[in-house]
């Protein structure tokens, strides 16, 4: 597999913001998102075992796999090693690709189309809140548990808080959304 980082930290976003865990940040995307804020062509060659092997220094018991897009890489018999040594899977994917049975929680946050999606079980269907896509509504048509709007990080305050304040009125007037806000960029921790 191809992994760009390993590290321990709190999940800074949706429904899990500030639980521990640690994330496993794989190589590669099949898409390439200019808004993305995550570097993660960099990578290394790790066997399953040795990730595992890895993950298996800190001390949480929540793992976040996530990229670049994890579907890419992510196979059935390394979320059963993960499960066979007591850990609890989180995938964060844009939802384009089949995830292996047997996730804990799937975050889903597309990046297009709703049509594009063809993940199934979504637990988390997060919304990127930008300039392009200030109509999150048009997901609803994406089965989901919970349905989350995330205002978008240009690194540039002004737009940025235009557009939290954009996200903040969006569910404000559609209730059945929620508000995630990146807490490890406001507290500034990986």
């Amino acid at each position: 597999m191809k992994i760009n980082e390993i590290f321990y930290s709190l999940q800074g976003e949706g429904c899990y913001a500030g639980t521990p865990a640690v994330f496993v940040r794989f190589s590669g995307c099949n898409l390439m998102c200019h808004f993305c804020d995550t570097s993660h062509e960099a990578a290394m060659d790790m066997t399953e075992d040795e990730i595992v092997e890895h993950i298996a220094i800190y001390p949480a018991r929540r793992v976040i796999l996530t990229g670049g897009e994890p579907t890419l890489q992510l196979t059935a018999s390394f979320i059963e090693k993960l499960h066979s040594r007591g850990y609890i899977i989180h995938v964060e994917s844009n939802g384009t690709r089949a995830l292996p049975a047997a996730v804990d929680w799937f975050v889903c946050s597309p990046k297009g189309d709703p049509d594009d999606i063809v993940a199934t079980e979504i637990d988390e269907l997060k919304v990127i809140f930008d300039d392009e896509n200030c109509d999150p509504n048009r997901y609803r048509c994406v089965a989901a548990k919970v349905y989350l709007v995330q205002p978008c990080d240009y690194k540039e305050q002004e737009r940025n808080r235009r557009l939290t304040v954009a996200a903040v009125e969006f569910v404000k007037r559609n209730p059945d959304w929620r508000l995630s806000l990146q807490t490890h960029k406001i507290i500034d921790i990986p």
